[in-house]
């Protein structure tokens, strides 16, 4: 045993502040935390800046630019954005497979700016965009319908936003988290610190998109309201690639998706067989396959014994083993590292299931609070109006400006309190936002009674001031910083770090996963509450409507997604991790598997 815990030792080497690992005869970068994120972070608010400023008025674009029906254009938004939130799973398995985290966030990047820049000159030459319409011909639909070039060169911009949308934002997240070497506790705290500033930074450039360049587009030129986010989206690769000597860059270590599917095969393979020592599990650690890990690893996940019908996977049998300690078939026999990191996916797709209810709640600003800004004094000064689309922008600015909060004053106190590094735990946080999340959407209730009785006794308009729409709105942005926030950290801290690409997709599913279920909401509250003749509570008329009803239909919804989640949680076992390195992992040979193998088959007897 001497010689194979040598082999382990030299495979990897653990020291404080940086991670040794031989790769090929190279050894890894020191992981240099803070020192990368300006470049990180600057090319994530680039790309923010660039890819919202162009999709944030898209619907609009569609309409007044390229004469295209408004029920049409919706729809296209709506698979646009369908598409674009579910891409980074393809993305996050590109990267695992072949190309690592930072070649996919560089291709992600250009293939950004090459929809941007596409965007910009269907925008601006003529050939590339039908003749102008105005308003009047556009009602009466007589306006010249796109042609096929010019259709074609704007499906093809979004296309390329699709992929480089897909790309980045499955990667761009895991790629900061890269730089910080988890043996250190200070860098464990700035990793903490990174989760709230990359979502804080993400959050201002939304802001700045939905007012500065929104207001752009609309008043002064499309051209240049595109020109803008296309010239953000080149300085953001310049950014990216000035600190390419600073990355420490991982290696791509195969599919994950393979190795879930390796794990459940293995598993049901061997469902007749019995564990060594169901009941201890220091044992049957030693008994079941333990290889050392592959590629860039620094913790290893210790044998659990929940789901532990899964363990089976690891169990050896005559044959199982090559010579050289690997498994003969991948899909018979499976390490305990997969069988666990499987573990980990499963305890938290549960969790992940609430963060869509959550979405629901969020998601509301961007569709009725337009509609009820509409009909609502949106002056400020008498002078100035806001436009109903920029109105949303004060639930972003209230994240925006909670995250610090929450990161500089709040964490320390409770860190101070519960003795841990993050104030409160990943779960905590997320609940606390889903507790503020229904609270808005109660006050929500409250505040559209209001709106609607004034605009119905005013001749449909309230002149009631749109900041009456702000309390639940900036409650929506402390919710979104508590449990969009906590969701994205609890994905990366909670996922093994082979599956870091899989939790920055998985949180853009979410979020997907609660547009389209509020879009399916609303459709069936529209038909179930017109039947027998009954006023649906969504009609067109939003001042016809019971808007409020719907409202605290979703709060409902959100107190019971809060026990579903409290559930949830109790039973939520937190990643287990094993600082120990390599060098304590039983490399298994083909004779050691042949007498564990008796060993434990005289443990069956006994």
């Amino acid at each position: 045993m001497a010689a194979t815990a040598a082999a382990a030792a030299a495979a990897v080497e653990v020291g404080r502040g940086q991670v040794l690992e031989r790769n090929g005869g190279r050894r890894r970068k020191a992981a240099r935390g803070w020192k990368c994120m300006p470049f990180i972070i600057a090319t994530v608010a680039f790309e923010s800046v660039g890819s919202i400023g162009v999709t944030a008025n898209l619907t609009v674009y569609l309409v007044k630019r390229f004469n295209i029906g408004q029920l049409t254009a919706a729809n296209i938004t709506n698979i646009f954005y369908g598409t674009l939130n579910f891409a980074p799973l393809l993305g996050a398995f590109i990267s695992d497979a072949y190309l690592g985290r930072f070649r996919t966030l560089a291709y992600g990047s250009f293939f950004t700016f090459l929809g941007m820049l596409g965007l910009t000159l269907s925008a601006s030459v003529p050939a590339l965009k039908p003749p102008g319409c105005n308003q009047t011909t556009q009602l009466g639909g007589h306006c010249n319908s796109p042609s096929t070039l010019q259709l074609g060169v704007l499906y093809l911009s979004l296309g390329f936003l699709i992929i480089g949308g897909g790309a980045i934002r499955p990667c761009s997240l895991p790629f900061g988290v890269d730089q910080f070497d988890m043996t250190d506790e200070k860098s464990r705290k700035g990793l903490s610190s990174y989760y709230n500033w990359y979502y804080g930074t993400t959050t201002a450039a939304l802001v700045f998109s939905l007012t500065i360049l929104v207001y752009i587009q609309n008043n002064i030129s499309w051209p240049i309201g595109f020109g803008i986010p296309a010239f953000f989206m080149m300085m953001g690769i310049i950014v990216l690639f000035m600190g390419t000597r600073l990355y420490v860059h991982v290696a791509p270590e195969g599919s994950i998706f393979t190795g879930i599917a390796q794990v459940l095969m293995a598993s049901f393979r061997k469902r007749r067989l019995k564990l060594p020592y169901p009941h201890d599990l220091n044992q049957q650690d030693l008994l079941l396959f333990n290889p050392p890990t592959k590629g860039n690893r620094i913790f290893r996940l210790p044998l659990t014994s929940q789901f532990r019908f899964l363990n089976k996977g690891a169990i050896v049998r005559n044959g199982d083993i090559n010579d050289d300690g690997s498994a003969t078939n991948s899909w018979e026999l499976c390490s305990i590292q997969q069988i666990e990191e499987v573990k980990c996916l499963i305890r938290i797709v549960p969790i992940c299931i609430s963060g869509i209810i959550c979405f629901v709640t969020i998601s509301q600003q961007f569709t009725y609070v337009i509609l009820q800004t509409l009909t609502m004094d949106c002056h400020l000064g008498p002078h100035f109006e806001i436009p109903a689309s920029s109105v949303i922008s004060i639930s972003f600015m209230a994240l925006t400006l909670f995250i610090p909060i929450y990161d500089r004053l709040l964490v320390p106190i409770a860190r101070r309190l519960t003795g841990m590094e993050s104030g409160i735990t990943l779960l905590q946080r997320q609940g606390v936002g889903l507790v503020i999340s229904t609270l808005s959407m109660v006050v929500a209730g409250l505040v559209e009674r209001k709106r609607r009785n004034s605009a119905l006794t005013n001749g449909g308009m309230s002149p009631m001031s749109v900041f009456w729409l702000a309390p639940q709105l900036v409650l929506m942005g402390i919710a979104e910083a508590l449990n969009a926030v906590g969701q994205i950290e609890f994905y990366n801290k909670q996922f093994p770090e082979h599956m870091l690409t899989l939790a920055g997709s998985l949180f853009f599913v979410t979020l997907a996963g609660g547009i389209y279920l509020s879009t399916a909401l609303a459709n069936i509250t529209k038909k179930v509450t017109s039947r027998d003749g009954h006023t649906s509570w969504l009609t067109e008329d939003i001042n016809l409507s019971k808007l409020d009803y719907y409202f605290y239909f979703i709060a409902l919804m959100g107190v019971l997604n809060l026990f579903y989640f409290l559930i949830c949680s109790h039973y939520y076992q937190y990643k287990p991790m094993s600082l120990h390195a390599e060098e304590s992992i039983i490399i298994h040979s083909k004779v050691e598997a042949d007498a564990e193998i008796d060993i434990a088959r005289d443990a069956h007897d006994n």
